[in-house]
């Protein structure tokens, strides 16, 4: 969970409402854009909890874009087995091992103004989880794409706890149907399916 005006890259290249008939094919079309022309592995980290509603935005998103089998992007973060505040350092250290040349996108919910709640936003460039709720947490990502779920400023955690599962699911759907369109596009074949990386608990990686 991050704060909007909080961004690592403060330039926003694409900002839509989530409802926006749009969204799928313009974010895809944007995020394919960004991609390198050399072949990389391309990283998906979902942030966030299941046991925040507000903050559910990522692993939700992981869930389901598991669910459509990618080809081309490996996914971490879903409900089962969420990348959140206790276990983000352990991912980072883990994809920067097991990945040769990671290209890391990563998803995340934040908080912001009232007039952009409900609108997607991406953009190049790292992104500070939890910098909404002062957590200390790396920098991740070489593009990031996050969900507005609702109002910041203040009582951040209270908000989060009372955001609508229903905005957050709406939210999280589309983006992973903008996902499997990149993972579509991609031209290029991995020999690395997609998984999750195990883990024994929520605080230790099994590796």
């Amino acid at each position: 969970m991050n704060l909007n005006k909080r961004f690592i890259s403060k330039k926003e290249n694409f900002r839509l409402e989530h409802t926006h008939p749009d969204l799928e094919q313009t974010l895809s079309q944007k995020i394919i854009s960004w991609l390198p022309s050399a072949p990389r592995e391309y990283i998906i980290v979902c942030i966030g909890t299941d046991r925040s509603t507000g903050d559910s935005l990522g692993p939700l998103t992981g869930t389901l874009l598991m669910k459509k089998k990618p080809r081309h992007l490996t996914i971490y973060g879903t409900l089962a087995h969420p990348v959140h505040a206790t276990n983000l350092s352990d991912y980072v250290k883990a994809i920067g091992h097991q990945h040769r040349l990671p290209f890391i996108i990563a998803i995340d919910a934040c908080l912001g103004k009232t007039s952009s709640v409900g609108h997607v936003i991406a953009s190049q460039g790292a992104l500070k989880p939890g910098a909404a709720l002062n957590k200390p947490l790396p920098e991740i990502g070489d593009i990031h794409v996050t969900g507005v779920v609702n109002i910041g400023g203040f009582m951040e955690y209270s908000v989060l706890q009372n955001t609508r599962l229903a905005h957050v699911v709406q939210m999280a759907e589309k983006i992973a149907d903008t996902f499997d369109l990149v993972d579509q596009r991609l031209t290029y074949d991995r020999t690395t399916p997609a998984v999750v990386l195990p883990q024994t608990n929520d605080h230790t990686l099994s590796l």
